[in-house]
C-alpha cells in the first residue's frame, strides 16, 4: 500500500457523503498531522462527519516536526495544509491528499504526488466501488465542496460518463 498523508478537506467531504471508507479501501492507513485531526475531529466535535472520522481506525495521527520548512509553509497555507505537506516530506509519503489549489501548487513545487476528493472518486468509479460518479459529484456539491462545471465535466469524461 502507498504511504498517504491527508489534509482535512478530503476527510470531511468524503465523510459527509458517506464515502470516507474509500480512502481505507484505496490506500489502507492514512496519516494525518495533529492540526488536521484537531480541525476535523476536535473542532468539529459532535458533527456526524466528525464522528465518522474519529472512529476510522485506519487513520493514524502523527506530529509534523517543527522545521524551517513548516514555518515557511505557514506563511502561505493554513495549519492543516502546511502540516500535511511537511509531514508528507518528513515521512517520505508516496502521496498527499489535498483539494485547495494553493496547497496543491506547493506540493507540486516540492515534488510530492497528490490527489484530492475528485481523484479518489474517479479511481473508485473505475474500480467499481461507486456506481455513478455523476450522482456522487451531485452529493459532494451539497457539502460545501467547490466544484466547477469544468472539473465535473473532466471527471465524468475520465470515467466514461461525460456528455
Amino acid at each position: 500500500m502507498l504511504k498517504v498523508v491527508s489534509n482535512s478537506s478530503p476527510l470531511i467531504h468524503l465523510a459527509k457523503i458517506g464515502l470516507l471508507d474509500l480512502l481505507a479501501e484505496e490506500f489502507g492507513e492514512i496519516l494525518v498531522p495533529r492540526a488536521v485531526w484537531h480541525e476535523t475531529v476536535e473542532e468539529g466535535g459532535g458533527l456526524p462527519d466528525s464522528e465518522v472520522i474519529a472512529h476510522a481506525s485506519w487513520i493514524r495521527i502523527l506530529e509534523a516536526p517543527p522545521s524551517p520548512l513548516l514555518t515557511s509553509l505557514l506563511t502561505s497555507l493554513d495549519q492543516g495544509e502546511a502540516e500535511a505537506i511537511a509531514l508528507a516530506l518528513d515521512t517520505e509519503a508516496d502521496m498527499v491528499l489535498l483539494d485547495e489549489t494553493e496547497a496543491r501548487q506547493v506540493a507540486d513545487s516540492h515534488g510530492i504526488r497528490k490527489t484530492g476528493v475528485v481523484g479518489v472518486l474517479i479511481r473508485a468509479r473505475r474500480q467499481g466501488r461507486i456506481d455513478s460518479l455523476s450522482d456522487v459529484l451531485g452529493q459532494l456539491s451539497t457539502t460545501g465542496f467547490h466544484l466547477t462545471r469544468q472539473i465535473c465535466q473532466k471527471a465524468l469524461e475520465a470515467v466514461g460518463e461525460g456528455r
